[in-house]
């Protein structure tokens, strides 16, 4: 078989002149090298350079010609991206339009008469080679879905901003979008390109509006590096109100952090912190915005040694569980049920730490896992241990994380656990947060479904929290729900938060579900939700959470009910 040699094209060059004389004297200097094109006017040369925009290399452009000047074909280009790259050689016999027309993009001009051929035909050859070195460059300095920077080349440019610019007190500010892994899986990969597309716009628009440039930093990460703004969170809901328009039925949450000019600290650094202040605001949907001061640089550092000191934490057993009781309240007088394990950390420099400060750090870095494990293993102990003891089985439950339900070890250990433990699978209760099963919904459900047909029990906490639709919950393989607190707090002077409350109850029983009421705390809120047929109650009117030991007199004083 004969193998085709495929004939490369000729570049093509637009020659527009309104005299033939002069399109002929062009034609005869660069037909042989070129395939050439020709217009008489600047409104025909326009609707040659659209017709190829993608086949053009170069356009010669005289000045002065009827129906539309050169200078209003340059004026027409630089507002077309269309037509923006292609490079233009002006032709002109007067000295003075030469200034005028490169101040207007233009990349060289031609003198008449076009007498030296050669020198025509070298700087036609020198302007397409530098205009195609400079379109493959920036194939690599965009991104193409939002045609902002790529990484590499957005730093670069910052940098010479920062160096030859230090007049311009320049913001860093790093935007997000919230579980964007999320909107691709439940919506397709294509409905996320769309809501990358118009942030990008957004940006772009933006920052014709003022001094700046910016990047799409990773896949739902965008950066900024402008002038200071008067109101960083108008911006932000700027950018939020465009993402709202893309469908009614899918919420897409963006996060903001910024870090304000500061003299002679360098972009990279200040895009550190603003990345870290946009991290402190994940999942914060009331208030997304951070802005970068001495206050957040001290909880940065805080989380650093946090994150350094885990592991230490684990092994020199720094990390304690207390215990909060649940009541059931249906019962009179209401009867120990369960408790839920919570951890705390006696820090050997900074004293007691409450789980606010630091489980969501771990999770968001994924370390969160290393907590869930020391969890388990010190519940299920404390399980048998006042078996062991009292003769009295007190089921516990425990928080099972996201980063958990993707772990391929999880039934294995959590079997190992009952087992070594000399448990019921029904004695460790499995906490598992309503955002979760909207996270990778299938993987979740799936993972949960087998742990429920183990024998393991399924708690959803957090019910309420605004992520799951009544119809995804009959698919949900729970047993219990767990009313977030926020409808409890208000039930005494709220009624809408009491019908919820009643309304919450009835799907429950619907279902065959327990419910659980947490964050109670006045006798006021315990007999309202009695009277709802809530089954079970836990928070300050019982008890606070409580170390093992003074948990124990709860239990002493259960078994002494059960005596009589």
């Amino acid at each position: 078989m004969m193998k085709s040699n495929k004939i490369q094209r000729p570049q093509m060059v637009l020659v527009v002149d309104d005299q033939e004389i002069n399109r002929d004297a062009l034609g005869v200097i660069l037909e042989d090298d070129y395939e050439v094109i020709y217009a008489e006017n600047g409104q025909e040369a326009l609707e040659q350079m659209r017709a190829h925009s993608s086949e053009l290399s170069i356009v010669l452009l005289d000045l002065m010609m009827p129906v539309m000047s050169g200078f209003e074909v340059m004026e027409h280009v630089r507002a077309d991206e269309q037509l923006r790259h292609i490079p233009i050689i002006v032709l002109t016999a007067e000295k003075s339009a030469e200034l005028q027309a490169l101040k207007m993009g233009a990349a060289d001009f031609i003198t008449k008469p076009f007498d030296a051929h050669e020198v025509i035909l070298a700087r036609v050859g020198r302007i397409i080679e530098l205009s195609e070195g400079r379109q493959l460059i920036s194939t690599a300095e965009h991104d193409k879905l939002t045609m902002l920077y790529s990484r590499n080349f957005f730093f670069e440019y910052a940098n010479r901003l920062f160096r030859y610019h230090p007049e311009m007190h320049m913001d860093a500010i790093v935007l997000n979008i919230e579980q964007f892994h999320n909107i691709n899986a439940l919506n397709g990969r294509e409905f996320g390109d769309d809501v990358l597309r118009i942030i990008g716009k957004e940006i772009r628009a933006f920052l014709h509006e003022t001094e700046g440039i910016a990047s799409r930093f990773e896949a739902d990460e965008f950066d900024i590096y402008c002038v200071k703004q008067p109101d960083y969170r108008a911006l932000l809901n700027r950018f939020q109100e465009k993402v709202n328009g893309i469908s009614p039925n899918v919420n897409v949450h963006l996060r903001m952090g910024v870090k304000p000019w500061r003299e002679e600290v360098e972009p990279i650094l200040l895009f550190d912190r603003a990345r870290a202040a946009c991290n402190m605001v994940r999942g914060n949907y009331q208030n997304p915005l951070m802005i970068y001061d001495e206050d957040v640089r001290t909880r940065e550092l805080l989380n650093q040694q946090l994150l350094n000191d885990l592991r230490t934490a684990v092994e020199e057993r720094q990390l304690v569980v207390f215990y909060q009781p649940k009541y059931n309240v249906q019962a009179d007088p209401p009867r120990l049920s369960s408790a839920e394990a919570l951890i705390r950390w006696k820090h050997p420099e900074l004293g007691m730490i409450s789980p606010g400060s630091f489980v969501p750090l771990f999770e968001g870095n994924g370390q969160i896992s290393i907590v869930d494990h020391y969890v388990w293993e010190e519940a299920a102990k404390q399980i048998a241990r006042w078996k062991e003891k009292y003769n009295y089985t007190l089921p516990v439950s425990v928080n099972l994380s996201r980063a958990d339900v993707f772990d391929p070890t999880l039934e294995d250990r959590l079997v190992r656990l009952i087992q070594d433990n000399g448990l019921e699978y029904r004695n460790l209760k499995l906490e598992v947060t309503e955002s979760a099963y909207t996270d990778n919904a299938k993987r979740v459900l799936d993972v949960i479904r087998r742990l429920r047909e183990i024998g393991f029990e399924i708690e959803m906490d957090d019910f309420g929290s605004g992520y799951s639709s009544l119809n995804m919950l009959s698919d949900m393989p729970i047993d219990v729900l767990k009313m977030d607190m926020k409808f409890v707090r208000n039930i005494e002077e709220n009624e809408t938060d009491l019908r919820l409350v009643k309304l919450i109850v009835d799907i429950a029983k619907y279902l065959k579900l327990d419910v659980v009421a947490e964050g109670v705390e006045t006798e006021g809120q315990l007999a309202l939700l009695q009277n709802t047929g809530c089954d079970l109650v836990q928070g300050y009117y019982f008890s606070r959470p409580l170390p093992p030991d003074e948990f124990e007199k709860l239990i002493q004083r259960e078994i002494d009910l059960e005596r009589g």
